[in-house]
């Protein structure tokens, strides 16, 4: 019997430090999971900044175009004509920097009898079109008289913009979002609750070129020197998107 106690305590010691190191636990667990929340109510509004500019540089594709039954003969002769119309247009004032090649294409071409019917003839068009910029609005009307007088017979896209315009953008922007403000504010107003912080602001950008003028061919021969160019006004506006939490 003496024997027996020993063993017991002895049992029961061996089980206290087994359940101490890692025997099931009693105490239970505590829940961390943290409770969910409300979604954020909000107000979105969109505004708009707008300003009126006066172009300051123009953006102009002169080219020229020949065609015949030779692509040999008719690439060189573009080339001749290409290369005068690069002269003539340093002449006037356009610096190198200004002048770039937009595109350049030889292409075949069917030709068809007046009743629409090919007659198996093929001409080779080579088209040589510059990209060219031109800082001095007043001499736009010159230029595109020299132009022509030089060989080219394709005027499209006369383009204005203002070169610096990033300070004037600002003030746009501003009253995009003055506008936006004023808007959710209304309609906070309007739905008997209260404007929060802003909790995102999305913005985008754009403008008018102005006018655009196109001509071809021996149109533009005729007209480059009587057609008068007007520049105006460019209008550029800023479009805002403003997302206010509600109180």
């Amino acid at each position: 019997m003496r024997n027996r106690i020993p063993l017991i305590v002895g049992f029961l010691l061996i089980s206290a430090i087994a359940i101490a190191w890692g025997g099931p636990s009693i105490v239970k667990a505590q829940d961390t999971t943290p409770a969910p929340q409300a979604p954020l109510r909000t107000i979105t509004a969109n505004g708009s900044g707008q300003v009126f500019l006066t172009p300051d540089i123009a953006y102009i594709t002169i080219g020229v175009r020949t065609d015949g039954s030779a692509a040999a003969e008719v690439l060189a002769s573009n080339n001749e004509a290409a290369d005068e119309l690069v002269q003539a247009l340093r002449a006037s004032g356009i610096e190198a920097r200004d002048i770039r090649t937009s595109n350049f294409s030889i292409y075949p071409q069917q030709q068809y009898d007046p009743q629409g019917r090919p007659t198996g003839e093929i001409t080779y068009v080579v088209e040589n079109s510059l990209y060219v910029t031109v800082r001095e609005l007043d001499a736009i009307g010159d230029i595109l008289d020299e132009a022509v007088q030089a060989g080219a017979n394709s005027i499209y896209g006369i383009q204005f913009d203002v070169a610096n315009k990033e300070q004037q953008l600002g003030a746009a922007r501003k009253a995009a979002v003055d506008n936006a403000r004023q808007v959710a504010e209304e309609l906070a107003e309007a739905a008997g609750v209260s404007l929060g912080e802003v909790q995102a602001v999305t913005t985008s950008s754009g403008g008018y070129p102005g006018p655009i003028y196109g001509m071809g061919g021996a149109v533009a021969r005729e007209a480059a020197a009587s057609v008068p160019v007007q520049t105006g006004e460019l209008s550029f506006t800023v479009d805002v998107t403003m997302v206010f939490a509600i109180e």
